[in-house]
């Protein structure tokens, strides 16, 4: 079976993907940063022999991102890139740091990462290579320039890096999430949150296992004609 190296495991949607993966018998490379808690709370909930190593580390560096590369001790057949942070404030307000981190984070890391892992898939022929992105990197948002920015970014990743190794078996694909119940929506006040659920058709938020579930069909051999597509799961919201 598939070893997935799985960025930002620890988060909410990272969380409830390893669930789904190890449920269907994936063999898991997990990573996070800071939350060493819910990584613990995460590991109670997997079966042991469904995770292979357990790796920490900070994308918003090169180092931190090659200990990453380098940490990894087995063989990586996907990946899946829910690593990310939003930006929330005005444009001009911005400071030149956040910048450089959200770039990163979301950008740079990920080129880097693939780069190190793509020559693995590419003299198998096969791979899977799936980024959580948003759809704000197709719409854009106001106070969130920058998020939206280096979502749009990794949109482009996706269809670009689709079309070069496509030929070599390799799928390249994005979950856009819109409105999706976690910690990162939380801060809403409930008038603010009432309001975004009126403009969704199917008059709910998303859930994280909405999410999964997209990841999960990516992953099979039956989305195997799918290829640089960014999959909305939104409920229509946009």
């Amino acid at each position: 079976m598939k070893n997935v190296l799985i960025l930002g495991a620890s988060g909410d949607i990272g969380g409830a993907i390893c669930k789904q993966l190890a449920r269907e018998g994936y063999s898991l490379i997990l990573h996070y940063f800071k939350n060493e808690e819910s990584m613990k709370n995460l590991l109670s909930q997997l079966d042991e022999e469904a995770v292979l190593q357990i790796v920490q580390a900070d994308l918003t560096s090169d180092e931190g991102t090659k200990k990453l590369c380098q940490t990894v001790n087995f063989g990586v057949h996907a990946i899946v890139y829910v690593s990310g942070t939003a930006h929330i404030g005005l444009f001009q307000d911005t400071k030149e740091a956040e910048m450089d981190q959200m770039l990163h984070l979301h950008v740079r890391s990920p080129w880097l990462v693939t780069q190190h892992f793509l020559p693995q898939m590419l003299a198998s022929g096969n791979g899977k290579i799936i980024f959580i992105t948003s759809i704000w990197g197709n719409v854009g948002a106001s106070n969130e320039v920058i998020y939206s920015s280096v979502k749009g970014a990794q949109n482009s990743f996706v269809r670009a890096l689709a079309k070069e190794v496509g030929p070599s078996g390799i799928s390249v694909n994005a979950v856009s999430p819109g409105f999706i119940d976690t910690k990162m929506n939380r801060h809403l006040a409930a008038a603010e949150r009432e309001d975004i659920i009126a403009h969704i058709p199917v008059n709910r938020a998303g859930m994280v296992e909405d999410v999964a579930h997209a990841v999960s069909f990516l992953m099979d051999d039956k989305s195997n004609y799918i290829q640089g597509e960014i999959l909305n799961i939104s409920g229509g919201w946009s």
